[in-house]
């Protein structure tokens, strides 16, 4: 009877120490192996070892609005971005506004607010189908 216990207790702990590690290896690959901002993205982007690599970034289903050709623009050693930016919109019935922010720091500031005009609010919304 001491044996199963000792048995069982050990396969508790087993199971236990085998939850932890995947849950923390999942955390572990979240946290520091994803985008968290436009900044962090254009890094892993251009630091991507080939076009499937990059195509990971994209959201499921939207694979195809990332082309080969834009990959290879951004990774061009001729062409560097002047500047990174980080836009939030916020979508109501009939207005939209965009929201600037800043890439690449602890604390999210903003910096410029702005409604989009009609034309500009169109393009948006036929990008984001």
């Amino acid at each position: 009877m001491e044996i199963s216990k000792k048995k069982t207790l050990k396969n508790r702990i087993t199971f236990l120490i085998l939850v932890l590690v995947i849950v923390g290896g999942a955390t572990y690959y979240d946290v520091f192996y994803t985008p968290k901002n436009s900044l962090e993205l254009y890094q892993a982007i251009s630091f991507a070892d080939d076009f499937e690599d990059a195509k990971k970034l994209m959201l499921d289903g939207y694979e195809d609005n990332f082309k080969e050709e834009d990959f290879e623009f951004i990774n061009s050693l001729d062409a560097s971005p002047n500047r990174v930016g980080q836009f939030t919109f916020l979508e109501y019935d009939e207005r939209t506004f965009v929201i600037m922010t800043s890439p690449g720091t602890k604390k999210l500031e903003v910096p410029a607010v702005d409604e989009l005009p009609k034309d500009i609010r169109n393009y948006f919304l036929q990008l984001a189908q």
